[in-house]
């Protein structure tokens, strides 16, 4: 994965008018009226939404770190379990939803804590797919802080899969990205294993 991928420049801010003329004409062609009480305001709102629930395209990758980067004589490992998160399946463009679990060798820094979920955030609120969204996280935390090692792994439920086509609801996905000392040490990798799963 290249750097600029991984690191790709914020987009313009959203255009609001197309989205909410682009919502009209999918009612349209649903065969409802967008004239209804009960619709009148679901452009603006749709609209609105996906400027949240997107956000991580017009996020600052600067603004997400803003210098949290501190220098500590601490080499262990650090893991942040747990960290929820929402997505866009980029198929579909329906949810998809689950945990993160980010882990880390430090080299001399270490991040803010708050500072992972927010990174979590920055790619999941993209039309994504769970896999490439793993790779991103693991690889902005290598580029950003140098780190021995990254691993992280993200556990997700699709309703692409869930609602539609096969209607498997209990299926969930697991995708994992080693880097550094989690990809070359079997040991270092387990022990991450074994925390998230305490």
């Amino acid at each position: 994965m290249s750097e600029q991928e991984n690191n790709q420049e914020c987009w313009q801010p959203f255009d609001q008018e197309l989205i909410r003329k682009s919502v009209l004409n999918i009612l349209t062609a649903f065969g409802e009226d967008p004239e209804r009480e009960g619709l009148l305001k679901t452009p603006d709102r749709v609209a609105r939404a996906y400027e949240e629930i997107l956000g991580g395209y017009t996020t600052d990758p600067t603004s997400v770190i803003n210098g949290a980067l501190f220098t500590v004589d601490y080499d262990e490992m650090v893991v942040v379990k747990d960290i929820e998160y929402f997505s866009l399946c980029e198929h579909h463009m329906l949810p998809f939803f689950g945990r993160a679990h980010v882990a880390y060798l430090p080299r001399k820094q270490v991040i803010g804590l708050s500072k992972i979920p927010r990174i979590v955030d920055m790619f999941a609120r993209r039309l994504q797919v769970q896999e490439r969204m793993t790779q991103q996280i693991a690889h902005f935390i290598q580029d950003t802080i140098n780190p021995l090692g990254v691993g992280v792994v993200v556990e997700g439920q699709h309703l692409c899969t869930m609602m539609r086509g096969v209607k498997k609801e209990q299926a969930s996905m697991t995708t994992s990205t080693m880097l550094g000392g989690f990809r070359s040490n079997l040991s270092t990798r387990l022990e991450f294993l074994n925390m998230i799963k305490s």
